[in-house]
C-alpha cells in the first residue's frame, strides 16, 4: 500500500514503530492483514488516536508486543537529579504508572489555576512550584501576586482529582500480575565463543491473561492485569448501560447523568476531525439544535471541546450524525471527514445504534440557538492584549 502511494510515510513508520515486538511469523501476518484493511479507513486521526488504532490490533493478535508493558512496570521511577542542580534548580524526570501520571498532570493544572490573575508565574512555573507544594504536604498553591485581599490566599477546600477507564466486563475479572512488580530477570548467558550467535530471551514467566485492555479517557490502553490493581486499591467500578434502539428523547436541554456518561465513554474524546481532547473536558452538543427541535437523545449528542465548538458554530461547518455515532464532517470548503466514536475500536458494543431521529418539523433559521452554552469573556482582546504587553515590559 506505501509503494502504491496509497498510505504515506509518517503512517508506514508509526506501523513499524508499533508492530516491532512482533516476532511470531503468523501474528505478524494477521496483523498486516488487518492493519492493511484498516489503515484506509482511519480517517482524520490524530498521531495519538492512529498509535491507540495500531495497538488495538497488535493486542488483538499478540499481547505479549505492546512495547514490553511489563518491562516498563518495573522500571517505574522517579529520579531527582540533584547532580545536575543548576542556578538553584533541579532537573526531576521518571515513569510512573499511566492513572498515577494523569491523576498528578491533573493535579498539578489544578493547583496552577487556583492562583489570581495578578500572579506573575507562568502556568509552567506555577505547575513546577505546585509539586513543591505537594511534596511540603501542601494542598495548595500560594499566590504570588502580593496582593493583601487577593483570594488565592483564602483557605479554600481542594476537591479529588478524578480519572476515567473504560473496561468490557471480560477484563474486570483478570488477576493482577505479580510479575509487574519487582526487579528484572537475570539477562541470557552469552556465548563467548561465538558472539555472533543470536541470544534467546527466556519466556516470560506465567504471562498474562489473553484479556482485552482498558482504555485510560484521552490516555493510552490499560492492560486488563493493571486494571486489576486499580480495582483491588478501590477503584470505583460503574457499569455504563447502552440506551438500546429505542431509547426515548430526555425532555430537557440537559442529558441525565446516565445519558452524558453514556455519550462521553462512547465517544472518548472530541469528535472533531484530529482533535484528541479527552471527553470529560468537553461540552456535549446537539448535533441538531435543541432549539430547532433537535431531541436530547445519545443519537443527537457528541463530545466537542469548546474550541471546536465553537468553530462548528460560527464558522460554516455542516455535519451530520447517525445512530451509529459517526459523524460525517462537511468543511465550508466542501471536503468531507467522517470521524468514529472513540470506543468502536476496542468497545465496539457502546457504539451499536441508538435509534433513528427525524428530521426537524420545521426549517429554523440558522442562527437560532447559535450563542446557546457558548462562552463569554472576562476581558477584552484589548485588555487581554495591554496586560500580555506590560508582563512582558516587566
Amino acid at each position: 500500500l506505501f509503494a502504491a502511494g496509497q498510505l504515506n510515510a509518517a503512517l508506514v513508520s508509526t506501523i513499524s514503530w508499533h508492530t516491532t515486538l512482533i516476532e511470531d511469523r503468523r501474528a505478524l501476518a494477521a496483523v498486516d492483514t488487518a492493519l492493511a484493511a484498516d489503515a484506509l479507513h482511519y480517517g482524520p486521526l490524530s498521531a495519538f488516536k492512529t498509535g491507540q488504532a495500531i495497538d488495538a490490533v497488535v493486542e488483538a493478535h499478540d499481547p505479549q508486543a505492546l512495547r514490553r508493558s511489563r518491562q516498563n512496570a518495573r522500571s517505574r521511577d522517579l529520579v531527582v537529579d540533584k547532580r545536575n542542580t543548576d542556578h538553584a534548580t533541579t532537573p526531576v524526570w521518571g515513569r510512573l504508572h499511566a492513572h498515577d501520571a494523569e491523576a498528578l498532570d491533573r493535579r498539578l493544572l489544578a493547583m496552577a489555576h487556583s492562583v489570581c490573575d495578578d500572579d506573575p508565574r507562568t502556568i509552567a512555573q506555577r505547575r513546577a512550584d505546585a509539586l513543591g507544594a505537594l511534596a511540603a504536604g501542601g494542598q495548595t498553591l500560594a499566590c504570588g501576586c502580593g496582593n493583601e485581599d487577593c483570594p488565592g490566599t483564602q483557605d479554600r477546600p481542594t476537591s479529588a482529582v478524578l480519572i476515567h477507564v473504560v473496561a468490557s466486563a471480560e477484563s474486570m475479572g483478570t488477576g493482577v500480575d505479580a510479575h509487574r512488580n519487582g526487579e528484572d530477570p537475570p539477562p541470557p548467558p552469552i556465548d563467548r565463543r561465538n558472539l555472533f550467535a543470536p541470544v534467546e530471551r527466556p519466556a516470560e514467566p506465567d504471562p498474562p491473561p489473553n484479556a482485552p485492555p482498558a482504555l485510560l479517557l484521552g490516555g493510552p490502553l490499560i492492560p486488563a492485569p493493571m486494571l486489576a490493581e486499580l480495582i483491588a486499591a478501590g477503584a470505583t467500578v460503574k457499569p455504563v448501560r447502552h440506551p438500546g434502539p429505542d431509547s426515548a428523547p430526555e425532555p430537557k436541554y440537559r442529558p441525565s447523568t446516565a445519558l452524558d456518561e453514556f455519550v462521553r465513554c462512547r465517544d472518548m474524546t472530541c469528535r472533531w476531525p484530529g482533535c484528541d481532547r479527552p471527553a470529560e473536558f468537553c461540552d456535549l452538543d446537539h448535533a441538531i439544535a435543541y432549539a430547532l427541535g433537535g431531541p436530547t437523545h445519545p443519537s443527537n449528542l457528541r463530545c466537542l471541546c469548546r474550541k471546536h465548538h465553537l468553530i462548528k458554530t460560527f464558522h460554516g461547518w455542516r455535519d451530520r450524525q447517525h445512530a451509529d455515532g459517526t459523524i460525517d464532517w462537511l468543511s465550508p470548503t466542501g471536503q468531507t471527514y467522517t470521524t468514529n466514536p472513540g470506543s468502536h475500536l476496542l468497545f465496539p458494543a457502546l457504539c451499536l445504534p441508538t435509534g433513528q431521529l427525524p428530521e426537524p418539523a420545521a426549517r429554523q433559521p440558522d442562527w437560532l440557538g447559535r450563542t446557546l452554552m457558548m462562552p463569554t469573556r472576562r476581558r477584552t482582546r484589548a485588555q487581554n492584549r495591554a496586560r500580555a504587553i506590560a508582563a512582558e515590559r516587566a
